[in-house]
């Protein structure tokens, strides 16, 4: 697995700046940023970033090497040997952690259950922030960066900016039926979704638009339709081939 997206297929991007087409993707839990993220960077041929799976990636290696998560020192000192490879291509996104293939793992529920001890850790943020951004300046071609803080910390000067939000019960439904293999109650998923949000809002800013922001609400909207309401948001300047993003 590489960290460079392929571009063989990809459009030059013109917004009208010398900088690629970046569009950053925010919001709770169960929203449906993944799905969506993916969905528009495959339709406008750009890359994609799930900042999401890099705390996953941290979470995984934490209680892989038996790490108490509650010692934030302890945690933060894992960061000196985690070498994090992410894979960009929204058709087979893929995350590495010292190594070994963690795109399965770190949807396991031990992990989505610890995942916050990390996210709310202020190092492993700042250390992965930065990564972030490095990521997302070196896709020459243009990027869909999805997770917390990506409006507004990570990609603030994104040219398209979207906070996603939903019902809560749409967002506990929805996660609940991505974890159907794993067999959990929907009491289970429920504490998951909205004690993750709880914990997360306490370290980043997710659950209203900062100015410039779209506002979307996907509570009744397919997810087809999403990706088209996001898409609708880009210049056709955009895509440097002609196409019109909203296809």
């Amino acid at each position: 697995m590489t960290n460079q997206f392929d571009t063989s297929r990809v459009p030059r991007t013109n917004t009208g700046s010398d900088r690629p087409l970046v569009i950053a993707i925010d919001g709770p839990s169960g929203s449906g940023k993944s799905s969506t993220a993916r969905g528009v960077a495959d339709r406008l041929g750009l890359a994609f970033l799930d900042t999401g799976a890099m705390y996953r990636a941290i979470t995984w290696l934490a209680l892989e090497e038996g790490v108490d998560l509650e010692d934030r020192a302890a945690v933060a000192r894992l960061l000196d040997h985690a070498s994090i490879e992410v894979d960009l291509d929204p058709r087979r996104p893929a995350i590495a952690i010292n190594g070994v293939d963690v795109s399965d793992a770190i949807r396991a529920p031990e992990v989505s259950k610890a995942v916050s001890a990390i996210a709310t850790n202020l190092d492993v943020r700042t250390y992965l922030v930065a990564r972030q951004k490095k990521l997302i300046a070196k896709a020459a071609e243009g990027i869909v960066a999805e997770g917390r803080d990506i409006t507004t910390v990570v990609a603030p000067e994104a040219h398209v900016r979207v906070l996603l939000v939903a019902d809560p019960a749409a967002r506990v439904a929805r996660r609940h039926a991505e974890l159907a293999e794993h067999q959990m109650d929907v009491d289970a998923v429920h504490d998951q979704v909205i004690r993750r949000d709880r914990d997360d809002s306490m370290v980043a800013e997710f659950e209203s638009a900062a100015p410039g922001v779209h506002l979307v609400d996907s509570t009744s909207l397919s997810l087809e339709e999403v990706i088209e309401t996001i898409c609708a948001f880009v210049p056709v300047r955009a895509l440097g081939d002609g196409r019109d993003p909203r296809g």
